[in-house]
């Protein structure tokens, strides 16, 4: 028997309007009209709360094995079913063993089996050893890669230096797969720092000075000529900086096969507001000024960044260093996962953006990022029945009690947001409703196709 969807608001790729989500099968039959709903269907009517496909987040760190207690499947996946995503990639770092040989990759997918309420995959590494590895890692399911250009703040994961990269990039344009790139540069954040040398480090702004736009820019730039030079699929992940939009617009321009995301902190929060010894809003690269932070805006509304995915990247409470508050003590990461819709969109309403904006960046474009786009990220007839009951007019004031993740710590505490979260479906099922993740584990490892 179908299951019909019913609401005044459906979020398609050809626009929002009234209709149903006819569902059978853990598939959508069709997205039609109230009136072309069989008369044998159970019909579930959401009223004026809006269907959204299920929100698809590439850039989360999940931390298990190895790092469990930071998070962990279980949590993370409860944390993003509470948030409407139906779907996540996790990143290669910050687990034990990190995922850049297939053997970490299969250790992995068997520890996070039978705890998963949402679908997730992995990303492999792209370290300074494992060129070797990066081929059978594509083979054996991963979507792309992810590197880092600086030292990503775990020993087990190294930095790739331009040497080892360029070994790495004819594999990965092989593959056909995507790099991810934490793009900041050593050598500007070495001069930096160095010039901050006896500032007080629980000043917002000594931290800011240390991780100057300038490491971006120039690892921007040095990105695109390698895109250029070796013709493979590049993406930026979490563009904090304006001043590498011109760069970024030329190389589009120039039709090179560049995505960019950026993350829903440097979209709300800015430089100027951070207090001093405000340590939960310390990231890498950090979070800028007001000016920046509307460019950012700016390039969304353009199409030029292409994405807003979480960066969802949680630790023991103790790692934040919130009674010391000194900014270069602290882990550099914030935990979003089960807010970040709210978020951007309590900001799309501010700025004039829509539901079917807010669905392009945060759900279509990650799930193309992912090699996923045929199954999940539009509301459409023969794809996979994950979507969200999404409530745009509500508010909320966000309570330790609404995160789900395992540490329930935020800088987004005590703030008032407009949109809630109604209900998350897997394939057709309740995974979350009405504040609870529903019993029961219905979430599955994704394997791309592969070479």
């Amino acid at each position: 028997m179908a299951h019909a969807f019913v609401s005044q608001r459906v979020v398609t790729p050809g626009g929002t309007r009234p209709g149903a989500l006819l569902v059978e099968g853990g598939r959508i039959l069709a997205v039609c009209n109230v009136a072309e709903i069989p008369g044998d269907a159970r019909v579930e009517d959401f009223g004026a709360a809006a269907l959204l496909p299920g929100l698809v987040d590439t850039h989360v760190h999940i931390n298990e094995p190895g790092r469990t207690e930071w998070e962990g499947f279980a949590t993370a996946t409860r944390a993003a079913a509470a948030g409407g995503y139906t779907t996540l990639v996790d990143m290669p770092l910050n687990c034990l063993p990190e995922t850049t040989t297939v053997a970490a990759l299969e250790e992995k997918r068997g520890v996070a089996e039978g705890q998963c309420v949402v679908d997730w995959a992995s990303w492999g590494g792209a370290v300074a050893d494992n060129q070797a590895d990066l081929l059978p890692l594509a083979r054996a399911g991963v979507p792309g890669y992810k590197c880092f250009l600086i030292y990503p703040g775990c020993d087990g994961f190294t930095m790739i230096d331009l040497e080892q990269l360029e070994r790495a990039l004819p594999f990965i344009a092989e593959s056909g797969l995507p790099l991810l790139v934490h793009a900041e540069l050593a050598g500007p954040i070495d001069r930096a720092t160095t010039a901050v040398v006896g500032e007080d480090w629980r000043r917002y702004a000594t931290y800011l000075a240390s991780r100057p736009d300038e490491a971006e820019v120039e690892a921007v730039r040095l990105m695109i000529r390698l895109c250029r030079e070796f013709g493979f699929r590049l993406h930026i992940v979490h563009l904090s900086t304006a001043m590498a939009l011109a760069d970024l617009r030329a190389a589009r321009a120039e039709g090179l096969p560049i995505t960019v995301e950026t993350c829903p902190h440097y979209l709300h929060f800015a430089a100027e507001e951070i207090a001093d010894g405000a340590t939960l809003l310390k990231c890498a690269p950090p979070i800028r000024g007001v000016a920046n932070r509307e460019e950012l805006w700016g390039a969304l509304r353009e199409g030029l960044i292409d994405m807003v995915v979480t960066d969802h990247s949680p630790c023991p409470p103790v790692m934040k260093q919130v009674e010391i508050g000194r900014f270069d003590r602290a882990w550099g990461g914030i935990a979003s996962l089960s807010v970040a819709l709210p978020v951007v969109w309590t900001d799309c309403v501010r700025r004039g953006f829509g539901l079917n904006d807010v669905v392009r960046w945060m759900s279509a474009a990650p799930a193309k990022l992912a090699g996923m786009e045929g199954e999940v990220g539009r509301l459409e007839a023969g794809r996979e029945a994950n979507f969200t009951v999404f409530d745009p007019e509500a508010a909320f004031v966000v309570s330790a009690d609404r995160l789900h993740y395992r540490h329930p710590i935020s800088p987004y505490l005590g703030e008032a947001l407009q949109g809630v979260v109604r209900a998350t479906y897997l394939r057709g099922e309740a995974v979350f409703r009405n504040g609870a993740v529903m019993p029961g584990i219905r979430g599955r490892a994704l394997v791309s196709k592969g070479l």
